[in-house]
């Protein structure tokens, strides 16, 4: 099975080239803000749809708006299709967008995908994917996780052999991927694979990009339990995949693996838990829907809550400042995840407590309206705690990398 037949929006005749838009990075912050308010106010698409197939298409729809009208990659370069803003400016895209709502993107390759191309991909590889990627007209993956590897990544079996020479040959792909985000829409895939030894863990891993149309790549929809089927189960076989196609060095995919992860854990999580702000301002309002305000341990619960998102958003700027001076996000990285795995559960747990009998319910019933929402975020979120590392790595990072805990595991 390859990906669906959804197709991305059309492109205009001619795009619209980085020197054409506007350059806002010198913009003073108040104006900056009052410009990127009255962008949302005159574009904002609505409502994102719940359906799966009717949202994925208004998402890269609105994808593409943000790339024509120059308001996307805030973090970007100009020269491919970013925005170049400085750190404070970014701060206030991130917040102004999720105050206003605004959709997120359809897939995290903006955030996640895009930093190992620009930081290790050739000129030619940055033309041909940064600019569908920004505009959502080609969908990626990650093939990072394996069924005997997840969290263990240099741990990986799947196997690329290179044949030919390291510059103009190809590599046959033979292996399996899970829990790949995305998969079933993906048009491409950012794949770790072993190029040396098992021993080799990894000083032996290829990065490389694999077309999800190309012979031998199946993929196998997973159901989770919000009934959605975001995940996949992909296998390789045989797949061939052009030289010019590897990001990096041959046996250096370990540097964008940890380019990607980083990124994972600093920039996307920050404009997560800007969002939690105003998620956080919708639990204050649950509760006093539900008339449950009175309560002192709920009034307590909630300022918790208002507690919580504010630690996410300051130590999610700590880690972003790393990233944005230049310098690898770093162990700290991990405490960013675990926190904000954390939280999210127990906010969630917290809502369902207080839709009471209601929180039974299936998401999708009529009588929670919206309120659904927070049924379908309990659901979701049980998986915090493993996605992009399980809470239980995070621990042993932080205590062996930052608090500096002697360790029983080979380093990796």
């Amino acid at each position: 099975m390859g990906r669906t037949g959804l197709t991305a929006p059309p492109a205009e005749d001619r795009l619209a080239e980085p020197a054409d838009l506007p350059d806002r990075s010198g913009l003073a912050e108040a104006a900056f803000r009052a410009e990127l308010r009255a962008f949302l106010r005159e574009h904002h698409p609505g409502p994102t749809p719940s359906e799966r197939s009717v949202r994925l298409a208004f998402l890269r729809a609105w994808q593409a708006t943000l790339t024509e009208l120059g308001w996307v990659a805030p973090g970007w370069p100009r020269r491919w299709g970013g925005m170049g803003l400085p750190a404070a400016l970014q701060a206030i895209y991130h917040r102004e967008m999720a105050l206003g709502r605004a959709p997120v993107p359809p897939t995290n390759a903006v955030g996640i995908v895009g930093p190992a191309v620009l930081r290790d991909g050739t000129d030619a590889q940055r033309e041909r994917y940064l600019r569908p990627m920004l505009r959502a007209d080609e969908l990626w993956c990650q093939g990072f996780s394996e069924p005997e590897a997840g969290s263990d990544l240099a741990a990986l079996r799947t196997r690329a052999v290179l044949d030919g020479e390291a510059r103009d040959g190809v590599y046959r792909v033979t292996g399996r991927k899970i829990w790949s985000t995305n998969a079933p829409v993906a048009h491409r895939m950012l794949l770790l694979a072993r190029t040396g030894t098992p021993e080799s863990r990894s000083r032996g891993i290829t990065c490389l990009v694999v077309d999800m149309s190309a012979p031998g790549v199946r993929v196998r929809p997973l159901r989770d339990m919000t009934g959605a089927t975001v995940f996949a189960e992909v296998s390789l076989d045989d797949v061939v995949v052009p030289a010019a196609d590897r990001i990096g060095a041959h046996d250096g995919g370990w540097r964008c693996a940890r380019v990607t992860l980083g990124h994972e854990r600093s920039t996307s999580l920050t404009a997560a838990a800007l969002r939690y702000q105003r998620v956080v301002g919708d639990l204050v309002d649950l509760a006093r829907r539900r008339g449950a305000t009175g309560d002192p341990a709920v009034r307590q619960e909630l300022a918790r809550a208002v507690t919580g998102a504010r630690l996410l958003e300051l130590n999610g700027a700590r880690v972003l400042g790393r990233v944005l001076g230049g310098r690898d996000p770093g162990p700290v990285s991990s405490v960013n995840r675990l926190q904000h795995a954390e939280f999210e559960q127990w906010l969630h747990e917290l809502a369902v407590r207080l839709l009471g009998a209601d929180g039974l319910l299936d998401a999708a019933d009529p009588r929670l309206g919206t309120d659904g929402r927070w049924v379908r975020g309990f659901l979701r979120t049980r998986g915090s705690t493993i996605g992009a590392g399980t809470s239980e790595m995070q621990r042993n990072t932080i205590a062996e990398k930052v608090l500096g805990l002697p360790t029983d595991r080979e380093e990796s």
